[in-house]
């Protein structure tokens, strides 16, 4: 089991990205029958976190997680209680697509995004990764979460395919109030909360260029290109989240060094 910080009421492993991928295959090749889940938060999940019980207990019951966001990360560092990098869910996807290999080879159920967007998806990824079979793609229609057949549907579809890796793209804090309510039933090894990544995988959405990722302003790429959605969030988690961060502080005592 890893090392995991506690901040802002979650607890958050400390793991690099070929931790991850390993942990996942040890999962994946394990004959443990229970399936399970990936969550990475960032800013905006630590602000939700605060006042939703649903989303605590998602994310109480993941086996992972990760920090996304490059601002939960320095605030680690801040706070003593250092993550050693960002590892977000758009970013680790391809990096399990990439770890697959001829001796060992992943299937995987694409569940959200847009109707016909995981479809170009699937065919980008087989091209990419040819190790990788994509044996499944669904669009739930909106409002789906509040069918109880329509989910039963989209779980025994996902168990017919029969994935290793289920990679959910429903946005936050929808696909993982979902997984964790529905992953005892799913015959999966493995699940990735994973947002938008479906639709960066079809071409269908652009990430912010690697400088702007690495400098930890991929944030303002995606405000800019979604405003309409993104502005009132950024607004809101801008004047929220540094609240937290002080509260953290007060909590640990702040009379140490901050580490950086």
């Amino acid at each position: 089991m890893s090392r995991r910080v506690k901040l802002f009421g979650v607890e958050i492993d400390a793991l690099r990205m070929p931790e991850v991928v390993s942990e996942i295959w040890r999962q994946i090749d394990s004959p443990d029958s229970t399936a399970q889940y990936v969550v990475t938060p960032n800013v905006d999940h630590a602000v939700l976190l605060q006042e939703d019980p649903g989303l605590q207990s998602a994310y109480a019951e993941a086996r992972w997680v990760l920090a996304d966001g490059w601002p939960v990360v320095w605030a680690s560092r801040f706070l003593r209680q250092p993550l050693p990098e960002r590892v977000a869910g758009s970013d680790l996807v391809p990096n399990l697509f990439a770890s697959a290999s001829e001796e060992k080879k992943l299937s995987v159920f694409l569940l959200g995004a847009a109707p016909g967007v995981a479809q170009r998806a699937a065919a980008q990824i087989e091209q990419r990764w040819p190790n990788v079979t994509v044996c499944g793609t669904y669009s739930p229609p909106l409002g789906f979460e509040h069918d109880e057949a329509e989910n039963e549907r989209i779980i025994e579809m996902i168990n017919a395919a029969a994935p290793q890796l289920l990679v959910i793209g429903l946005g936050a804090p929808k696909q993982e109030l979902w997984i964790a309510r529905h992953h005892s039933k799913l015959k999966i090894k493995a699940a990735v909360c994973a947002g938008a990544t479906i639709d960066f995988l079809a071409g269908e959405k652009q990430r912010a260029p690697r400088w702007m990722q690495q400098g930890g302003i991929e944030w303002l790429h995606r405000m800019l290109v979604d405003p309409r959605r993104l502005v009132r969030r950024y607004v809101r988690d801008a004047i929220v989240f540094p609240t937290l961060v002080w509260r953290e502080w007060l909590h640990v005592g702040g009379t140490q060094e901050p580490q950086y």
